[in-house]
């Protein structure tokens, strides 16, 4: 009886070491496939702040929790099924649907370039600008764009984890979904917030938390500004490496090669800080496909809305 209960014991421990092992793969695997989506996220995070800008101080953080439930939502109800079943039964498509997303990304870089050359950065018009049903007009169109960036985030992370069993598989993309969710809202409900913060300190009689205060309300529209330069930069590093890749990956070596090339080039070439030198090469000349990419898109996209629009006119003016 001893003996048998002590070979049970024993069996539970050696699932119970099973089980945690698989617990560390499926974390590590889950970071590797966070990391690999980096850029999108960046992106994400810059992007979000924009929708409650010029809305009542107490009305930010329950908007941002919509928005964020509504991600939650789309990754996990609708873009990781559809991710899995992909995966599973036409693994063969995620290249060339990762470069589609890719190219919407250049797309979306290079018209914010776009527009900062011509002086019309978009912005999110102001909830209180555009009445009473405003709030759940603007959450639901923050949840659509924050669909495509989950859809690329999604597909990314999974792109990372392809060779993973499905069980596997579902655990890690979910963790991705919840913990890239809860960074970036996370994150967003601090930017949105660290004005108000900078008021109150500000508002106090320690001349130490004035200065503080005063500090972090001037330094805020700087770090927005910021982040709206860091998000475009990642659109179009991280969508021109996907192409850069996927090409490689569908049969044309060339451009990949020649980055390829240049990268080892540098790492040989200089001693102790080659490696950070060679990365330098690769996203320079990934963001430089991405914008190279998104400006033939921009160009094609405004092409067409123009043709549109006159027909659109002569329609009218024959009417």
């Amino acid at each position: 009886m001893s003996a048998g209960l002590f070979g049970l014991l024993d069996d539970v421990s050696a699932l119970a070491r099973l089980a945690a092992a698989s617990v560390d793969d499926i974390g590590a695997a889950a970071g590797r496939a966070t990391a690999k989506a980096a850029g999108v996220v960046v992106d994400d995070t810059a992007v979000t702040p924009q929708y409650v800008h010029g809305i009542a101080a107490e009305r930010e953080l329950p908007i941002i929790k919509r928005i964020a439930i509504g991600s939650l939502r789309n990754k996990l109800l609708f873009i990781l099924p559809a991710a899995l079943l992909l995966s599973q039964f036409v693994p063969w498509l995620l290249t060339p649907i990762l470069m589609i997303g890719a190219t919407y990304l250049c797309y979306e870089g290079a018209e914010k370039v776009w527009g900062r050359i011509r002086g019309h950065d978009d912005h999110a018009v102001p909830t209180t600008a555009v009445g009473a049903d405003a709030e759940k007009q603007m959450a639901a169109g923050a949840i659509r764009t924050d669909f495509i960036l989950s859809a690329e985030i999604m597909v990314i992370a999974l792109n990372e984890v392809a060779d993973e069993k499905f069980w596997p598989r579902l655990i890690i993309l979910a963790v991705v979904a919840v913990v890239i969710t809860v960074a970036v809202y996370g994150v967003v409900g601090l930017i949105v917030k660290m004005d108000d913060i900078g008021l109150s300190l500000a508002g106090r009689t320690s001349k130490f938390a004035q200065r503080i205060g005063r500090g972090l309300v001037a330094f805020m529209p700087k770090l927005l500004s910021a982040l709206s330069a860091i998000g475009t930069v990642a659109m179009l590093w991280v969508g021109g490496h996907i192409l850069l890749v996927g090409t490689d990956d569908v049969g044309w070596h060339a451009p990949y090669g020649l980055v390829h090339h240049a990268e080892e080039f540098v790492h040989h070439a200089v001693q102790g800080v080659g490696g950070v030198l060679a990365w330098l090469v690769n996203t320079a000349a990934s963001a430089v496909i991405g914008l190279v990419v998104g400006a033939v898109v921009v160009a094609i996209v405004h092409v067409l809305l123009r043709r549109i629009a006159h027909r659109s006119a002569d329609t009218e003016r024959h009417h």
